[in-house]
């Protein structure tokens, strides 16, 4: 439980307590509206978990699993208000409001009018309607689906626009209204610290991701691949690489979120980042450390990649007609800009990734 320097061994620590991310986060859920997923919260209770780690302190006499409570919670609780569009004042006279109207249909047994409301809520009938159009929903919309994607498909505004002459697209077009909006962000930079971070993720591979199905990792796939076959299938030699040589930058997720989280600590750092190793490896090794790692498991040595081949543990297969021309044989994050900001994590190859995430999926097989 405890590492040589006296600390939590986060592994452990996260294995042990990862059920109980998963059942805050269901017993949250129960009061939430249906937009809000499940998967998500758990991904930031598992971010409030790794936190508590590295915050517990057993000298202050507090249980590790209240104290774990605790910081998923409000690592839970931050991720919704974030997300809210509206202040937690705005939210409370929206409750206010629904509340008032329940109770009035309980009582007339018909839908209230706005009079009937207002009164209930103690309030003038112009008060009521200020209030309601402050808190009135609001719904996000994507520039890109202001129109349809097709000849065929109306887009958002064709749908939803009642007055055909306030075109809210033309409102979007309105260099002044840029100007506006850019002011405003400066006004809000200018008051406090506002960090904008974003990653361009290359393969990601680690446990949890069986939710993706087909776009899950090559990892994922080549286990099951092996558990169900006894053998992984490798394109075969295509655009100048070898079988299986075609090559990739495979990150673990322990590293994505690592990277993620020394974000957090630099608030004061933004900016667009590659997120990969910056080490382009060939699937051959993703498929060697797969059954290597299995063979392991069950007794047996690791043997060399011409071994496996020989002996059948791994195929090559003639490249498909159908990706020739549309397929890339390289990939490599350029990490200049992550190093430049400080940011010097160094990321596990894939003979470490691959042989932990295998042995996280033996383990929940």
């Amino acid at each position: 439980m405890y590492t040589a320097k006296g600390t939590l061994n986060r592994d452990d620590q996260l294995r042990k307590y990862s059920p109980l991310v998963r059942r805050l986060a269901h017993h949250m859920i129960a009061k939430l509206p249906p937009s809000v997923e499940l998967d998500d919260l758990i991904q930031v209770g598992m971010i409030g978990l790794t936190e508590a780690i590295a915050r517990f302190e057993p000298s202050q006499g507090v249980q590790f699993e209240t104290f774990a409570s605790q910081r998923i919670r409000g690592a839970m609780i931050d991720e919704l208000r974030e997300g809210d569009w509206m202040s937690r004042g705005s939210r409370k006279s929206q409750k206010d409001i629904e509340q008032a109207v329940h109770r009035l249909q309980q009582k007339l047994h018909r839908a209230p009018m706005e009079s009937e409301i207002a009164k209930e809520l103690g309030m003038s009938l112009a008060d009521y309607q200020h209030l309601l159009a402050k808190v009135r929903g609001t719904q996000l919309v994507y520039l890109e689906d202001i129109s349809g994607h097709g000849d065929d498909e109306d887009g958002f505004l064709d749908r939803h626009m009642g007055d055909t002459e306030a075109d809210p697209s033309a409102v979007l077009g309105d260099q002044r209204m840029r100007i506006e909006c850019g002011n405003d962000f400066e006004r809000v930079r200018a008051d406090r610290a506002l960090q904008v971070a974003g990653f361009r993720y290359f393969h990601v591979y680690g446990p949890r991701e069986q939710h993706k199905g087909r776009m899950a990792s090559v990892a994922f796939h080549q286990f099951n691949q092996f558990k169900a076959d006894g053998k992984v299938k490798l394109f075969g030699d295509y655009g100048g690489y070898g079988p299986g040589a075609q090559m990739r930058d495979f990150v673990f997720v322990d590293d994505v979120v690592a990277v993620n989280l020394w974000f957090y600590d630099h608030p004061e750092i933004s900016g667009i980042f590659n997120l990969g190793t910056g080490r382009a490896q060939p699937f051959n090794d993703v498929a060697s450390s797969v059954v290597n790692t299995l063979r392991q498991l069950e007794g047996l040595t690791p043997l060399s990649l011409a071994a496996l081949a020989a002996q059948g543990w791994l195929e090559y297969v003639p490249f498909p007609d159908a990706l020739r021309g549309k397929y890339q044989c390289y990939t490599q994050a350029d990490l200049s800009a992550l190093r430049a900001v400080g940011c010097q994590h160094a990321f596990a190859d894939v003979q470490t990734g691959v042989a932990s995430y295998v042995h996280s999926l033996a383990g929940s097989h």
